[in-house]
Order: C-alpha cells, then sequence, then structure tokens
C-alpha cells in the first residue's frame, strides 16, 4: 500500500516536456510510481483539474536565523520546497564562541539584511560554533530541504576578529580562513558567498569584513570550494555600474576557474526600457564562456514592491544627517519626529539628498499599514494627494501619520506595473542559458520586500496574464533549472526513485494574495505576509507541508549536504 497518491491530475515534470495526465504515488520520502496508478494508500488526494508539478527551488535566500522562529517558512505556501541560505557573504556559521564576535554577526545582519536585532537575539541560540554544529542543530527542525553557504564576511570575522574590517589578511589569516572554509564545506556546507558591494556596511557603519578582501583572498578561498563534492560559488553583483568593469568581469571569471565551479551573482531584473543593459552585464558570461568558466545571473521575474517604516529605519539611516535620529531608540526616535524643530531639521537633510534621492520622495509615497484609528483614511493613498487636501507639506503628513502610529506606519510603492513588453523582455532573459530565475532575498528585509512570493506570481503574471510563457516552461524554470545551478540530486523534477517534493496548484488561479504585515516577532517587530492563491498542496520528502493552501506545521525538511545531495555543478 502506498503513504499517499495524488489522483488525476496533470503532470508538468520540471524537465518542460508536456504535460499528461498521471497520478503519483509516494512510499516515504521517494516517488515509487507515476502513471495510471490502482492500488490503495493511506491517503489519497484529488488533484483533478489540476497541476502535478515538482516543488520550487529557491537559491537566493538568508533564511538561515528564520528557520529558527519560522521552521515553516513562508516560501512554501508558494510552493518552494528547496531554499540555499547564507549568501552574500552573510551565514550565520562559523562562530568563534566569543561573545564580541557573535555581536558583530548580529548587528551585521541586521544592517545589511534588515533583521531586527531584538528577534535575532531572542529567537536565534547563537550556541554553535563550527559550520558542523550549525548544520547538526537545525538537522530534522526545518520545514524546507534548506542548503547553506559559508559566508565570507562571517569567517573573516571568525579568524582576524575585529581586524577583519579594515586589514588585509596576512598568509597565516588567509590559510586559517581555508581551513576553517574547509571544514565547513567537508561538514556539508553547499558553498561559499561573499560581497564586494559598496553599500554593505556592518553594525558600525563600516564595511563589511568581505569588502577589505583582496582579489587574491577570494580566489584562494574560491579554489578550496573545488575540493569538496557538490559546492558552488556565490557573489553579490560586484558593481553596481552597467555594464560590469573589466575588474568585475575578471574577479568574478578568475573564482570560477579557481574553484572548477560556476559562480552566480544577483540581481538581474530586466524591463522593456534596460533590456539592452541587462544584455550588457550578461557579457561577462560571454568573457567566462571563452575561458572556460562560468558566470550566472540570477534572474528576478519581478519585484512585490517595497515597504519602508521609521520603526526599523532601515536604509533611512543611510541619508545624509539622519543617521543619530534613526539608529537611536524608539522613544527618542518618535519624539526626534513628534518635534518641531528636530523634525524640521530631517526634512530640510532629505530635501537636499541625493544618493537615495527616490527614498525621500515623500509626494510620491503611499501609505499601506496604519495603526492608530484616525489615519486609517490614509490606507493606500498618496502622500501628495493627502498634503494638497489637507494644505500640508507631505513630510509633515507623514510625521504626524507615523508618530501616531508609533512609527509602525508603513509605506513606499506599488510594484510598478509591468506591460506585455516588459514580459516578454523578461521572457527573453529567462530563456538565456546565461541566467537562471532566483534571487528573493527571502528572510532578509521581512518587514521590506515579500518577493519570496515569485513563483506564485511569475505564473501568475508571466504564464496567465501575459502568455509569454508555456506553463510547462515556467515550472521548468522554477524547478530543474535552478535545481542544477546547484547540483541538487534526485530534486528539481518529478521521476520515479527521486524526492517526493511537490506542488498542487490551480494553473486557472494560481496568484499571491495581498501583503499584509504582522507584528507578532520580539520587539513588536513586524514582516510583511502573503497568502497564496490557488496552491492547495505542497509536499516535502513525501510529508504534506500545505494541505488544502493551509502549512500543516510538519518539519520534513531535509539539511542539504554538499556531495550527499548536491553533485558538482557543470561547467558547461
Amino acid at each position: 500500500m502506498y503513504d499517499l497518491v495524488i489522483r488525476g491530475g496533470e503532470i508538468i515534470d520540471g524537465s518542460g516536456a508536456p504535460r499528461r495526465r498521471a497520478d503519483v504515488a509516494i512510499v516515504g520520502q521517494r516517488i515509487v510510481a507515476i502513471g495510471d496508478l490502482p492500488g490503495e494508500a493511506a491517503r489519497t488526494l484529488d488533484a483533478t483539474g489540476k497541476v502535478i508539478a515538482p516543488g520550487f527551488v529557491d537559491v537566493h535566500t538568508h533564511y538561515d536565523a528564520q528557520i529558527f522562529w519560522e521552521p515553516a517558512l513562508p516560501s512554501l505556501l508558494h510552493g518552494v520546497t528547496t531554499v540555499f541560505a547564507g549568501n552574500c557573504g552573510f551565514s550565520i556559521a562559523p562562530l568563534t564562541g566569543d561573545p564580541d564576535d557573535t555581536d558583530f554577526v548580529l548587528r551585521m545582519l541586521a544592517r545589511t539584511e534588515g533583521m531586527a536585532p531584538e528577534v535575532l537575539r531572542e529567537r536565534v541560540p547563537w550556541s554553535w560554533r563550527s559550520t558542523a554544529e550549525y548544520l547538526d542543530l537545525i538537522e530534522g527542525k526545518v520545514g524546507t530541504n534548506i542548503g547553506l553557504m559559508v559566508g565570507h564576511s562571517t569567517l573573516r570575522r571568525a579568524v582576524m576578529g575585529r581586524r577583519a574590517t579594515a586589514e588585509a589578511a596576512s598568509p597565516e589569516d588567509l590559510a586559517a580562513m581555508q581551513r576553517l572554509l574547509r571544514a565547513g564545506l567537508e561538514a556539508g556546507a553547499v558553498g561559499f558567498s561573499s560581497s564586494r558591494v559598496p553599500t554593505h556596511d556592518d553594525g558600525d557603519h563600516r564595511p563589511v569584513p568581505s569588502r577589505s578582501a583582496s582579489t587574491e583572498e577570494l580566489l584562494a578561498l574560491a579554489s578550496v570550494t573545488g575540493e569538496v563534492e557538490g559546492t558552488s560559488l556565490q557573489i553579490i553583483a560586484v558593481n553596481q555600474v552597467v555594464p560590469f568593469q573589466p575588474h568585475d568581469v575578471e574577479l568574478l571569471t578568475g573564482m570560477s576557474l579557481a574553484g572548477g565551479r560556476p559562480i552566480n551573482w544577483n540581481t538581474l531584473h530586466v524591463n522593456a526600457s534596460n533590456r539592452e543593459r541587462g544584455q550588457k552585464k550578461l557579457e561577462a558570461s560571454d568573457h567566462a564562456r571563452a575561458r572556460g568558466a562560468k558566470i550566472v545571473a540570477l534572474m528576478m521575474p519581478m519585484t512585490l514592491g517595497a515597504r519602508f517604516s521609521f520603526r526599523t529605519g532601515f536604509m533611512f539611516d543611510a541619508v545624509e544627517g539622519w543617521g543619530e535620529a534613526m539608529r537611536a531608540p524608539l522613544a527618542r526616535r518618535i519624539e526626534w519626529l513628534r518635534d518641531p524643530h528636530s523634525r524640521r531639521e530631517l526634512g530640510r537633510a532629505a530635501a537636499s539628498e541625493q544618493r537615495f534621492r527616490a527614498l525621500v520622495d515623500w509626494d510620491n509615497r503611499i501609505i499601506f499599514d496604519t495603526f492608530h484609528p484616525k489615519n486609517h483614511g490614509y490606507r493606500g493613498r498618496y502622500l501628495g494627494d493627502i498634503a494638497e487636501e489637507e494644505g500640508r507639506d507631505a513630510w509633515d503628513v507623514l510625521c504626524d501619520i507615523a508618530v501616531a502610529d508609533e512609527l509602525r506606519t508603513t509605506f513606499g510603492q506599488l510594484a510598478f506595473a509591468e506591460s506585455l513588453e516588459d514580459w516578454q523582455a523578461k521572457a527573453a532573459v529567462m530563456h538565456d542559458p546565461r541566467t537562471v530565475v532566483g534571487g528573493s532575498d527571502a528572510g532578509a528585509h521581512v518587514d521590506m520586500i515579500a518577493d519570496f512570493a515569485y513563483p506564485t506570481r511569475l505564473l501568475a503574471d508571466g504564464v496567465r496574464e501575459h502568455g509569454v510563457l508555456t506553463l510547462e516552461d515556467a515550472v521548468h524554470q522554477l524547478t530543474e533549472r535552478p535545481a542544477q545551478l546547484y547540483g541538487l540530486r534526485e530534486r528539481g523534477k518529478l521521476a520515479v526513485g527521486w524526492y517526493a517534493d511537490f506542488v498542487v496548484f490551480d494553473a486557472d488561479t494560481v496568484d499571491a494574495a495581498d501583503l499584509e504585515t504582522h507584528y507578532d516577532l520580539p520587539g513588536d517587530s513586524g514582516r510583511l505576509h502573503a497568502d497564496s492563491i490557488g496552491v492547495d498542496y505542497v509536499g516535502v520528502n513525501g510529508a504534506l507541508a500545505v494541505d488544502q493552501g493551509r502549512l500543516t506545521g510538519v518539519q520534513s525538511g531535509t539539511v542539504l549536504r554538499s556531495g550527499k545531495h548536491t553533485t558538482t555543478p557543470s561547467l558547461d
């Protein structure tokens, strides 16, 4: 007797092949049969009129901290069954046991990835030292399959301590970093990640440790990945200028060659207006290929928009003249925005801001969430319209709303309304072998972005609304292609003998619901949430993680170990 049979659905197996009507039978963690299947099962799911697909794979998240307070990760609702974390050089292992080092990593995550420090302090145990100890600690306690990268900044801090943020590594430092990285990879970490982005600062607003690394250091660490089966390389785009500068291309190419591994970078956003610029960045992949290396761009199909608040102060603390106010304790921050004099000074600083001009364009910010009863009428309205109606300045309007809400107010801009031409440009790039769909950043900036919902939005917008992708193609982009980037064994496709990671959804209705802000974390910290629409069931290793659209709470995910659950990805 089978443990579970999914009957009556149309299988889209992830390979890009045409759909077919078939049943899927599962015993334990594996698919044991696909076809017209008689026989009994402990449970049968009726998928009539629905699609049965492999579980989706998100190759770029920061979930390595969030799993401690939310093991049933929000991506599960949107069909994601496998995630990779520890990206951009920011893992939470290894540690040294020194409280100063742990505090540094915690505050670095709070600053660069927008994670609330109160949540990190109260919900993350910080009890491990080695990567092996961290992986062992989360084994059996995760709702999705999760692979961990070893982050360069965390690694550098563990070896160099306070010198990591400002000094070049000595030969002894580098050798120690290589040993520690090697130990992490041999324990099961799936690769090495780094960042050279000039906006990445630590909790003290100094460059994160990886930004002090030389090219030689990056190449030496990349080479360690080549010693361990099933490992990969990741870096956040080393220069925000389009196209990449020659030294950027040489660095990525050199790292790929040193490790004998593909290196992926994030994130490429494409629409009709910037398609040519995106193609310029993809030329880095051509250069690498000519040298026998492989560079892959992670391409996000869309963004769900961004929401901001003064409660965390994230991003606003980078506005010239705002740092002290936005880093002050909450009560002091409220007073700063309430006091006419300090409010006026902040307003003047914002008016002269150049680097983050769009961030402080108050007239064009929409009010999303409000909490004081007198503010409810402002929801969904532009600050500029409110200001004109009330005969006031938009900055004063925002301050009054935010102060009344004790700074819980969220505001920002709606997701960009994308045309058919935009989606045609996206589809062309998705089909480009130099790209892979991914890069949600899920687990980071949880009060600002909810791009963890990108799979359901891709199916809704790219397939159903605009028709630029077939359903088979979209599923292929969400499953087999990202699985191959990281060399996943027996995942990313529905096949007999493979792991039973699956999603059952209604192609006619699948989508992401409207965003909501939930304030249910320590320190009254907020997080964005979006339910899925039309996703009936999600299975992780044969167990139902989502049942009739609701999380079950089962923790059937596997901690993916290099070599065991991954094979070395191809450079072809």
